[in-house]
Parts: C-alpha cells; sequence; structure tokens
C-alpha cells in the first residue's frame, strides 16, 4: 500500500493535467478553422472564424480571428471540439480590431450547444465587460462591470468556474463574481463574438481542476 497510494496519486494528478491545454494557434493552417475545433453561431447568419498571420499577436506568428458581419442579435461562436469541463477556467488574449455596432469578444464556457451556454465578454465601444447565460438562443445578462478595452489592443479575459459559483478577470483585474446554476453539467470552452464585430484571439487556454 505504501507504493501503490502514490502511483494511484500520481495517476490522478497525470489525468487531471491531460485535461490542461494552451492553443495559440501558430501550427494550425491560414484560412482554416484550427484544428479540433468547431465553428457556429447563435441567430441568424453565417461565421467567418479563420486562422490568420497577425503580426502584433502575443505569441507569433498566427490568431483565430472572426470577420463575418452578422445580424446585431447573432452571436458567432467557436469552441474546442471532444473537451467537456465542469470545474476550471478558461483564459484568452484578444483584440478589438473593428465594429461599428459592436466591438465584443467573449469567453464561452459550460457550452452545451450553439445555444446553450454561459458566456463573459469585454465590448471596447462601451468600455465594460459583461457576463451572460444563453437559454435556447436567448441572451441574459447577468453583470456588469466598468473596464478600459481599448482597440487593437491586447487584453486578457479570463473566467473561474466551479459549482455554481464563477468570477470574471480582465487584465488581471477581478471584476465580477456571482452565483448561477443554469448549467450545472461539463461543457466545451471557446470564444465568441457579437453582430459586426471583427475580433482576433490569441493564447487560448484552459484546465480543468
Amino acid at each position: 500500500m505504501k507504493v501503490f497510494l502514490p502511483l494511484l496519486f500520481a495517476a490522478g494528478v497525470l489525468a487531471r493535467a491531460a485535461f490542461a491545454e494552451t492553443d495559440n494557434f501558430d501550427k494550425a493552417k491560414i484560412g482554416a478553422l484550427p484544428p479540433n475545433w468547431q465553428a457556429g453561431i447563435t441567430g441568424p447568419g453565417a461565421p467567418a472564424w479563420t486562422v490568420e498571420a497577425d503580426a502584433s499577436a502575443p505569441s507569433q506568428p498566427n490568431v483565430l480571428k472572426q470577420s463575418a458581419q452578422v445580424d446585431s442579435h447573432s452571436y458567432p461562436w467557436c469552441v474546442k471540439k471532444n473537451v467537456a469541463i465542469k470545474n476550471g477556467y478558461v483564459q484568452v488574449r484578444f483584440k478589438s480590431i473593428s465594429g461599428k455596432e459592436d466591438q465584443a469578444g467573449g469567453i464561452i464556457w459550460r457550452w452545451q450547444d450553439g445555444d446553450n451556454y454561459f458566456v463573459s465578454r469585454a465590448n471596447a465601444l462601451e468600455d465594460n465587460v459583461t457576463v451572460y447565460h444563453t437559454i435556447k438562443g436567448k441572451r441574459m445578462e447577468c453583470g456588469r462591470a466598468p473596464a478600459k478595452v481599448e482597440p487593437n489592443e491586447w487584453h486578457t479575459l479570463r473566467v473561474d468556474f466551479a459549482g455554481t459559483h464563477y468570477f470574471i478577470t480582465f487584465d488581471d483585474a477581478k471584476l465580477l463574481e456571482w452565483e448561477d446554476d443554469t448549467f450545472k453539467d461539463a461543457g466545451a470552452v471557446g470564444v465568441w463574438t457579437k453582430a459586426d464585430s471583427v475580433i482576433a484571439f490569441d493564447d487560448f487556454d484552459f484546465a480543468e481542476k
């Protein structure tokens, strides 16, 4: 037993570590979705998620970019395939490039399908960070905080989640904390935009705790 228990502990640590990953898109094909990602949209329209070269990328040379301009009540999303996390964190670097109606970049967690998930986003036109749950395609705001979201600059958005408790961090400042039991099961993680927002993402980082 004195030998076996440490081995069990080590195996458990390795199993948990298998759910940790960082995707910087640098080995993905330009002009296509990165491997093991799935794209779609909540609402009408068609998204345009592609890997693109970006000289300003925090990790060179590529980013994941959403460039379609869709309806004001449509939300393009892109999630990791075959990933289901119940408790953990997801973090991403993002840059708002353009958008007259919105310049919103966000992160998704506990994604069940294209109409059911949690999302937090930062908007460079509104200078705020908000958090929502989307149920059957309808988005409902759960919290909001002011934040300076400079366009064409890289920012970091992160959510930590465990059980029904969540908190949102923007550029290392903890902004929002709340309870929500809408989605209790494990789900996918990914990124999100809104309407005519053209957003670049890099260094997508997530782990199960």
